[in-house]
């Protein structure tokens, strides 16, 4: 496999992680009859976040970069919220 050709993985794996937690939230919505946002649904983000940040560095692409930085610190900000709840409610 050549360079590229990874790069192009790691993006693709990326936008997959990224768009994996739209299944998510909408299987448990619909189990749950609502709109809800699963804690797996903060994870995929969190994780293609990361992979689709990689990769926009790799590209240098600003536009991209600053589009996945600011989205990642919004994912980790709402996992912290759900731990915090979650030790509240112990």
């Amino acid at each position: 496999m050549d360079h590229e050709t990874l790069w192009l993985s790691v993006g693709l794996l990326g936008q997959a992680l990224f768009s994996a937690r739209f299944f998510v939230q909408w299987l448990q919505s619909e189990r749950q009859k609502k709109s809800v946002f699963p804690v797996a649904f903060w994870y995929f983000s969190i994780g293609g976040g990361i992979t689709l940040l990689t990769y926009a560095i790799h590209k240098e692409d600003p536009v991209f970069i600053i589009g996945q930085a600011s989205g990642l610190f919004i994912y980790l900000r709402n996992l912290y919220f759900v731990v915090y709840e979650r030790k509240l409610a112990v």
